[in-house]
């Protein structure tokens, strides 16, 4: 399905990369202090080129880093305090393989250039490091300036699409503040405290409930499987799957909060079942088309959606009583 030209882009003037960020911006660096206590410099090494036999020397202190070596930081004596004699005695080691093993492990970020922790940018599966280019700092800035340029037309196709969408949400009530309970009032990715949403005649509201599984796949919200959020993660996770967001930790954590499968977190999009069940009933369809009959592309690219990921095509029924161009135009979209 072709995509909607895009209304407005970003035209980058004097941006240049530094020449040691290009082409690093999916590769992964363990970074850690050399392990000469009067040493202070910072080891950078990709993570690649750390293998199980590892060998390399700082070069500041020329200390050798090597697999089964071991640093002594003192020597002991455990004493038992009854009897006031010595138990056991050695050296307080800590294994190379160890330390170099918990280093965190950083990436380049491709526009601001900056070398940060993983956990800086968000999850994306496909890639080496399992992790966006861009840094999330950057990726938000960059939105606020699409987001201000947004164009009439563009506000009401989303409202459009907003109001296709209720069209398989829930009808029961949410209840606010049992799903700020549930998150103890802070935003699941980030943990900011969002306990002034709760307070009467708040101004600014903070926090956002997200689809969990997202309405783009025509999941419902509700106060059961609902998600806390702060506004900038709910903006960037936006259509997002758990799994391509979510870190496996995280993703663990969410099913036990929204009572949603983990396999079905982590796994690959599937549209909601019991939404395409609804979308088989010929009276349904219909009043969707009476509906939206004014932005027929919305129902255009629902249908074409569905169509290439499940094979399921909601037009394709004897009992439908549409016009043959909705088809005949749907299909120019493909």
């Amino acid at each position: 399905m072709s995509r909607r030209q895009a209304y407005t882009r970003v035209e980058r003037i004097n941006f240049n990369l530094p020449e040691h960020v290009k082409g690093k911006g999916d590769v992964g660096y363990r970074v850690f202090e050399c392990l000469n206590p009067q040493c202070r410099n910072m080891i950078q090494i990709q993570t690649e080129d750390l293998p199980p036999d590892f060998e390399f020397e700082c070069e500041e202190c020329g200390f050798q880093h090597k697999a089964g070596e071991v640093i002594n930081i003192y020597e002991y004596n455990l004493i038992n305090n009854t009897e006031n004699r010595v138990i056991e005695n050695g050296e307080f080691s800590i294994l190379h393989d160890d330390y170099i093993a918990e280093a965190l492990e950083y990436k380049y970020c491709i526009i601001c250039g900056l070398l940060k922790p993983l956990q800086s940018f968000d999850i994306h599966s496909r890639r080496k490091t399992g992790r966006q280019g861009e840094c999330r700092l950057c990726k938000h800035v960059y939105n606020s300036i699409k987001n201000q340029t947004r164009l009439t037309e563009q506000h009401r196709e989303a409202s459009q699409k907003r109001r296709l969408y209720v069209q398989f949400d829930s009808k029961n009530k949410i209840d606010v503040n049992e799903i700020y309970r549930r998150f103890d009032n802070k935003c699941f990715k980030c943990g900011l405290d969002l306990s002034a949403d709760l307070v009467a005649n708040s101004e600014k509201k903070m926090g956002n409930l997200d689809h969990t599984l997202p309405v783009y796949y025509l999941w419902p919200l509700t106060t059961n499987n609902a998600t806390l959020l702060c506004k900038v993660h709910n903006g960037e996770k936006a259509e997002k799957w758990p799994g391509e967001f979510y870190s496996r930790q995280e993703l663990a954590s969410l099913s036990r909060l929204t009572g949603v499968e983990a396999r079905v977190l982590a796994g690959a999009p599937i549209f909601n079942p019991e939404a395409i069940d609804i979308l088989k009933n010929p009276k349904f369809v219909e009043g969707l088309v009476d509906k939206f009959s004014r932005y027929p592309n919305e129902v255009y690219n629902l249908r074409n959606r569905i169509k290439r990921v499940t094979g399921f095509d909601f037009f394709d029924n004897p009992n439908l009583k549409i016009s043959a161009n909705w088809v005949i135009e749907a299909d120019k979209l493909i």
